[in-house]
């Protein structure tokens, strides 16, 4: 199975013109992102955002609100998988284009509130990520190591035609994608705990995003 079933009539400057448009709507879109969670921080921690949110958890609002932010979740995923598809000519493209959005997406979101209300104070302050299908948490950093590695791949997917791939390497990549995933899934159910910190597993971490990055590279390896 290859990434690029299908031929694309777009040329490498058209090409390098949809990119940046891709990164300048990832940024905007992380500027509404952030924008929303100051506004949330306002109302639930006016004195400040930290861990444990022991206060956070059993907020009333909150518990009133919680439908209303994971559909908001929800509604950002299709924005970007749906923009992604316009973006991308076919499946290859698509593919690195969501890579690409969700990316830049995610790192913006960290620069914007830096720069709105100077949080984060560190890369390993923590920070709630998301909520489906349950509270996922975890040192700022993680994310954004997840992130550059997927903007990379996405700008070799797109600057390479060919990027051959089995079935084989999509199950690691899956199963991979999954290890990350739990390692934030775990720390964000301890995340109301005094030592929150000691459930982020760095090594469950690494074990997902490793094999990821090694899968990718013997893929590049076997393409022409």
């Amino acid at each position: 199975m290859q990434m690029d079933e299908q031929l694309s009539n777009i040329s490498p400057k058209e090409m390098l013109k949809r990119f940046c448009i891709v990164v300048v709507f990832g940024i905007a879109f992380a500027y509404i992102e952030a924008s929303v969670v100051v506004y949330l921080r306002e109302i639930f921690h006016p004195s400040g955002f930290t861990f444990p949110l022991i206060e956070f958890g059993n907020n009333p609002l909150w518990r009133r609100l919680l439908l209303t932010e994971t559909g908001r979740e929800a509604a950002t995923l299709v924005l970007i998988l749906s923009s992604s598809w316009l973006f991308g000519q076919n499946r290859r493209q698509r593919f690195a284009f969501f890579l690409t959005i969700f990316a830049v997406w995610d790192i913006f979101y960290y620069v914007w509130l830096k720069v709105l209300i100077g949080w984060p104070v560190s890369v390993m302050d923590w920070d709630i990520l998301f909520l489906m299908p349950t509270v996922w948490a975890g040192p700022v950093i993680a994310p954004v190591i997840v992130s550059f590695v997927m903007l990379v791949f996405a700008g070799i997917i797109l600057y390479r035609y060919s990027v051959k791939s089995t079935p084989i390497d999509w199950f690691v990549f899956t199963l991979s994608a999954v290890i990350v995933i739990t390692s934030f899934c775990v720390a964000g159910l301890h995340s109301a705990e005094a030592d929150y910190q000691s459930h982020f597993h760095w090594p469950l971490f690494a074990a997902g995003l490793l094999p990821a990055i090694a899968m990718f590279a013997k893929c590049l390896l076997k393409s022409k």
